[in-house]
C-alpha cells in the first residue's frame, strides 16, 4: 500500500493522505523528534538557525515552551519517505507552494503560457510554407 492509497482491506480510507503542504516531523534530519527540523523543512529555513531560535526561546522562557515541544513531537505525524525531495528545486517550490500558494500558482501559470507561446511558433514555422525547411526534409529522406 502507497502513502496516496490508505485503504484498507474493505476500501476504507484509514487517514489522510500525505500531502506536501502540510506539517511534518522531520526524523531524518532532526536530533531529538524532528519538530525542529520538521519547522525548518516547512519554512524554508536553514535548519540550524530553527534550532538556535527554540534554544534561545527555551531560555528566554524559563523553560516553559519545552512542554509544547515534546507535545508537537508526538501529536505531528512524521514526515513520509514518498515525501521526500528530489533535488533543492523541488525543496524550494513545495516550500514556496506553502508560503504563497497564489503566487506559486501564478507563477505555473505564466511558465505554461510561455511554453505555449513556444510551441506556437514552432508550429507555425514548421506549417507554414517555408520552402528552405522543406529541401532539409527531402534530403534527410
Amino acid at each position: 500500500m502507497s502513502v496516496y492509497d490508505n485503504r484498507d482491506d474493505r476500501g476504507y480510507l484509514t487517514e489522510q493522505p500525505a500531502s506536501r503542504t502540510r506539517f511534518y516531523r522531520d526524523k531524518r534530519n532532526g536530533k531529538i523528534m524532528g519538530v525542529c527540523a520538521g519547522i525548518a523543512d516547512y519554512t524554508g529555513f536553514d535548519v540550524n538557525l530553527v534550532r538556535v531560535c527554540f534554544i534561545a526561546t527555551v531560555f528566554m522562557s524559563g523553560g516553559s515552551v519545552l512542554p509544547f515541544y515534546f507535545i508537537a513531537g508526538f501529536v505531528t505525524p512524521t514526515k513520509p519517505s514518498a515525501l521526500d525531495y528530489e533535488n533543492r528545486e523541488d525543496r524550494q517550490f513545495w516550500q514556496g507552494v506553502r508560503a504563497s500558494p497564489t503566487r506559486t500558482a501564478k507563477d505555473i501559470r505564466s511558465r505554461m503560457r510561455d511554453i505555449d507561446r513556444r510551441l506556437a511558433d514552432i508550429e507555425s514555422y514548421v506549417t507554414t510554407e517555408n520552402r528552405s525547411l522543406a529541401k532539409e526534409i527531402e534530403q534527410l529522406r
